[in-house]
């Protein structure tokens, strides 16, 4: 006699005919009960269906499960409690996206509305850059000259520092001090030169974005901006 070897794919579909006998046989059976001819089959964790009959035994109830009519066709079907829990989780965080993108349309909205009505042509951007440039150009030199200073008397006491421990005699207190608190002075003057240039760079293109926004707003094209005419010592 020949033995019959089931490929898997044969025996898949093997399992799906058994199952929709099973389901036909049981819907007649409650049929001719009395019953409504519906079947419910659960699954495991896994998706796959172990089972089906009147109702899903304990042991399953937290996974995903479907309803099936006398004809074995889908009536209704349940998620598991962990694809629910996953599918609220999704659904939490694309509400919390929409709230964020809602709040940033509304923070442009009102950004928009401020630029419109405080400029009329985009020059006046540019003017209102220049004069805060200006300000913190002043603010910056004032920091340079400063740490110029500053430097200068650092580089004083580290002098007179050297020659004392070249000597061989230590250096005194006073002169340590000295040149600590010269040393904490350059480097904090030193930091906030560059806290300034730092700020500067902002303006620009803080006032950049701005004009970039307002002439889009506008749907204005860029006035071109007429160059600096050369200075007198050019001209020579």
């Amino acid at each position: 006699m020949f033995k019959t070897v089931c490929k898997p794919a044969t025996m898949t579909a093997a399992l799906a005919v058994l199952l929709a006998i099973v389901v036909t046989d049981h819907a007649t059976a409650q049929q001719s009960k009395g019953g409504s001819g519906k079947i419910v089959c659960w699954k495991d964790k896994s998706g796959k269906v172990v089972g089906c009959g009147d109702s899903v035994p304990p042991e399953y109830q937290q996974n995903a499960s479907k309803e099936l009519d006398r004809r074995g066709m889908t009536r209704s079907s349940n998620v598991s409690a962990a694809e629910e829990a996953k599918r609220r989780e999704q659904d939490q965080e694309l509400a919390k996206k929409k709230t964020e993108e809602d709040r940033r349309l509304a923070e442009q909205k009102r950004q928009d509305s401020a630029l419109i009505n405080t400029y009329t042509n985009e020059k006046e951007i540019d003017l209102r850059r220049d004069r805060d440039l200006l300000q913190m150009d002043a603010q910056l030199s004032q920091l340079q000259v400063s740490l110029r200073n500053a430097t200068a008397r650092h580089n004083d006491a580290k002098g007179r520092y050297d020659s004392a421990a070249k000597s061989g005699k230590p250096a005194p207190d006073a002169l340590k001090n000295e040149l600590s608190r010269a040393a904490a002075d350059k480097q904090k003057l030193e930091e906030s030169v560059t806290d300034k240039e730092k700020e500067k760079a902002s303006i620009n293109a803080r006032y950049a974005e701005q004009k970039k926004r307002y002439l889009e707003l506008t749907r204005k094209q860029p006035v071109a901006t007429p160059a600096p005419a050369p200075s007198a010592a050019a001209k020579k």
